[in-house]
């Protein structure tokens, strides 16, 4: 059973049933380390080694929800966070999944799924390397460009903070913010703040 828990360390503390299985343990053994509270089962086919704390660790929530929500990309809010473009820290995790998909009960951490339509989906997923493990997440130009498509439903506000701090930064890339906004329809709506935050 110590060959599961190295497994479990192998793979970021994080691994699926079918993954187990795969590697050629047994369901028995996987059950008794539950039992004995050495992993700990995510939700139905998904296990992780307790020493991860998602409660205070913000990256172990989101790796944790990667691992939970294989089609799931961190979006909107939670990503600006991640990137340090928003002072608003939400309380949910917000997620993006197909619009055609089936989202998976999770009781923890607390997650917001929104629907996106493949156009809008597929374009501008980044594997981001935290010190959790691997998260599925949106770039910085197509968060900003989804948080202008959805400000009826998160806030004007949030959306403008977020584009203001990114054009400050350094690395801001107006082209490319552009190109996404042309993807995400919101050009004709970003571009009159965009002009007047860099004049």
């Amino acid at each position: 059973m110590n060959n599961i828990l190295r497994y479990l360390k192998r793979k970021g503390g994080f691994a699926r049933m079918n993954e187990l299985r795969a590697a050629s343990f047994q369901t028995r053994d996987i059950a008794k380390l539950v039992q004995e509270g050495k992993i700990e089962k995510v939700k139905s086919g998904l296990y992780r080694l307790p020493q991860i704390d998602v409660s205070t660790n913000i990256n172990a929530s989101l790796v944790e929800v990667s691992h939970a929500v294989p089609k799931g990309v961190i979006a909107l809010a939670s990503a600006l966070a991640h990137y340090g473009l928003t002072t608003f820290v939400p309380s949910e995790i917000y997620v993006a999944i197909p619009l055609w998909d089936k989202p998976p009960k999770i009781e923890f951490p607390p997650i917001r799924f929104f629907y996106y339509p493949r156009q809008f989906y597929s374009v501008g997923i980044e594997e981001i390397k935290t010190s959790a493990g691997t998260v599925r997440m949106y770039n910085k130009e197509k968060t900003i460009c989804d948080m202008f498509r959805y400000r009826n439903k998160i806030g004007e506000n949030l959306a403008l903070e977020a584009l203001r701090n990114y054009l400050r930064r350094k690395d801001s890339n107006i082209k490319k913010l552009n190109e996404f906004a042309i993807v995400c329809r919101v050009k004709t709506v970003m571009l009159p703040y965009i002009k007047a935050m860099v004049s």
